[in-house]
């Protein structure tokens, strides 16, 4: 999966749709335009409709598994929210309305990418007063307990820092299940404990292994032996994925084509077993369905929020096909095996055929999940080692979002402030909207699906690093492949100069502007930043060595204009050569799962900041009007019913608040009770 970067303005042409909406703390909400919907059929639109309904309703699941207090806390919040009478022009107030909205957009108490908890900026003192001022009571109070004197137990998860401090904790020599607040696991569980269990699970010698403990927490029967609480229909989660089968079986008459149908009715019986061969075969039906004009993902799919990369939180996205753009992904695809024979990679860890490689643009209809309000770009799926080996992969770039991003980038000074001269932004402004797309097909429809274990390579060898190893896989390929003449030949590229922008945007980000996302002090959390601080500090570093032993200029360089840092590319082509080098090794890592080299390589480069930069660039960030994290605000469906119920029409609402939907949301899709334990 590729989440956006941070990227500089780049050139668009303007329309007439709102794409920016409010601001609060470091985020900018934006609505993303579903073009195409109205022409889709009936049939098509009642699909979509359906879709979004059940992808809507896995809501809850995610605010659970990010921490087991986040629903609790979401519904004392929202109460204040909706019924405080008080003064709601107080420093206090102000505070905490910031804070329910990062609550909402973060679908819990930390921050979405860098993990860590928010400070709450109003008092508990305040807090306790406008609780008691509407009376708040705890609708499912914990046992023994009142409703009122129930959420004081709520009041150290918000306030202390020393409680809970980071969702995903990936400190190395920290137990990093007991220093995680996500839910995957009881608490007290340790992680000699998690490993040692599903070490035990593992079948040996198994070719199509499934990937184990992916969909379940971990916790203490009564006589505290560890168990796996599955989430099924029946188990955990129980109510929100009986509602997601309900929408899923609405969906069913509407399906595009009968493979469609299979996928729904596989999907439909996972979620009913919990049996994780019901979902390996579901997923081969899925990749196989390259036909239906509309698809979708609804499930536990990515595994970042488990600090041990194990465990997959929910989330959903409907979408259809964009028939135009998909061409280009097609034409990459259609050359997979080239692609593959020609990786700059030890030959044992080449795939010999390529199988089942499809790629497309598609346009968002919805998200949800872990996929809202903050979103990727691009999806490879599915994640199972032997299902991508034996039968392939699906890959999409999200072309609707991409463009949104682009065109609320305007005007934000990213440029002027950070690129080095003024040819590079006139390089970046004409050739970076078109190369930051073919970088994200080249991501997800070939990085993800190339290379290959070595047999008897456990799937689970590198851990807590498997995320920032594959991110960097993926993210490597694509930009060794970038600056191939293949592109030329394949009509994908304006000429052969063209990528450049993409090696110094990408060059730019990974060394500087993405460090505006952390707090002075801070150390870099996130998978995706990780991986791309490695790259760039990793080739930067090379460059340096290189060019004091040969008496040149360096490849690339961070260089001073006016007391200003800045990164300057001397040699674009060596840099495509130093590409190629770490993707060598990233794969060697992987393909043998050497477990103590992806651990020196991440920690020696992705993770800390040099505080001096850092401040530097926070300052100069400062001074822009621009927010480091952006988010979604859904479209709104309705549905057109005539007089027997029958939908006739579904219908487009961009005019939703993002208050105003987070609040419909809790009351429409609010389908689990306060407690799973």
């Amino acid at each position: 999966m590729l989440l956006t970067g941070f990227t500089t303005a780049q050139a668009q042409t303007p329309d007439s749709f709102n794409y920016c909406d409010e601001k609060f703390a470091d985020i900018q909400m934006l609505r993303y335009k579903v073009d195409g919907f109205e022409d889709l059929s009936l049939k098509e639109k009642t699909f979509i409709y359906y879709l979004q309904e059940a992808a809507l309703a896995g809501r809850d699941i995610l605010f659970d598994q990010n921490g087991r207090y986040n629903l609790r806390i979401r519904q004392m919040l929202e109460a204040v929210y909706t019924e405080y009478k008080g003064d709601k022009k107080s420093a206090d107030y102000k505070a905490f309305d910031t804070y329910l909205r990062r609550v909402w957009f973060s679908s819990g108490i930390h921050h979405h990418y860098g993990s860590e908890k928010f400070e709450p900026g109003f008092s508990q003192e305040w807090l306790r007063s406008a609780l008691a001022s509407i009376n708040y009571t705890e609708p499912e109070c914990i046992k023994g307990q009142d409703g009122k004197a129930s959420w004081e137990e709520l009041m150290p998860v918000i306030f202390d820092a020393n409680v809970m401090t980071m969702r995903v904790n990936q400190k190395d020599g920290e137990d990093l299940i007991l220093t995680s607040a996500s839910n995957y696991y009881a608490p007290g569980i340790t992680q000699k404990e998690v490993e040692e269990f599903y070490a035990n699970r593992k079948a040996n010698n198994d070719p199509t292994p499934i990937m184990t403990g992916m969909n379940s927490r971990l916790q203490r029967d009564e006589f505290g032996r560890l168990t796996e609480r599955v989430w099924r229909v029946g188990g955990m989660y129980s109510g929100a994925l009986e509602r997601i089968v309900e929408n899923l079986e609405k969906a069913l008459p509407y399906a595009c084509t009968d493979k469609q149908v299979v996928v729904l009715k596989r999907l439909i019986e996972y979620y009913r077993t919990g049996d994780l061969r019901t979902f390996d075969n579901y997923s081969i039906h899925w990749l196989q369905d390259t036909e239906s004009r509309v698809d979708f993902v609804n499930g536990f799919t990515e595994s970042y929020g488990d600090p041990l990369g194990m465990k997959a939180s929910w989330e959903s996205i409907v979408n259809f096909k964009d028939i135009e753009a998909t061409k280009r992904t097609e034409r990459m695809s259609a050359n997979a095996q080239w692609f593959e024979d020609n990786a700059p990679i030890d030959a044992r860890f080449k795939k010999p055929e390529c199988k089942g490689v499809t790629a497309k643009v598609i346009t968002a209809a919805i998200l949800g999940g872990d996929l809202y309000p903050s979103t990727a770009i691009g999806i490879n799926l599915p994640n199972s080692d032997w299902v991508r080996r034996e039968y392939g992969s699906k890959s999409v770039t999200i072309g609707n979002l991409t463009h949104a991003y682009a065109m609320a980038s305007q005007g934000s000074g990213m440029s002027e402030e950070f690129v080095v001269d003024k040819a590079t932004c006139e390089m970046l402004s004409k050739y970076g909207p078109a190369l930051d797309d073919l970088h994200t097909d080249l991501h997800e429809c070939l990085g993800h699906g190339s290379g290959r274990l070595l047999p008897g390579t456990d799937t689970e060898a590198l851990k807590a690093y498997s995320s920032v190893i594959e991110e960097a896989r993926a993210d490597l390929f694509g930009l060794y492949y970038v600056a191939d003449a293949k592109m030329l030949e394949l009509d994908l590229v304006p000429n052969a100069e063209a990528y450049q922008a993409q090696y110094y945007t990408y060059m730019m980000n990974g060394l500087m502007t993405q460090l505006v996302r952390i707090k002075a002090g801070g150390t870099i959390e996130e998978a995706h930043m990780r991986n791309r601080a490695l790259i760039a500090r990793w080739v930067l570093e090379q460059a340096t060595v290189d060019a004091k032993a040969n008496g040149t200029k360096p490849a690339v360089e961070l260089t001073k204009k006016k007391g200003k840092t800045y990164v300057r590319v001397n040699d674009y082509a060596a840099l495509r050569n130093y590409f190629g080098k770490l993707l060598a090794e990233v794969q060697r890592i992987k393909s043998e799962g050497d477990f103590e080299a992806a651990r020196q390589l991440v920690e020696a480069y992705a993770i800390n900041i040099d505080a001096k930069l850092h401040q530097e660039i926070l300052d100069r960030y400062a001074k822009l009007s621009a927010s480091p994290y952006k988010g979604f605000i859904n479209p709104v469906y309705k549905a057109v019913r005539n007089a027997q119920g029958e939908i006739t029409d579904v219908t487009l609402d961009y005019t939703e608040g993002y208050a105003e939907q987070m609040l419909r949301y809790s009351k429409e899709y609010r389908t689990l009770p306060l407690i799973n334990e």
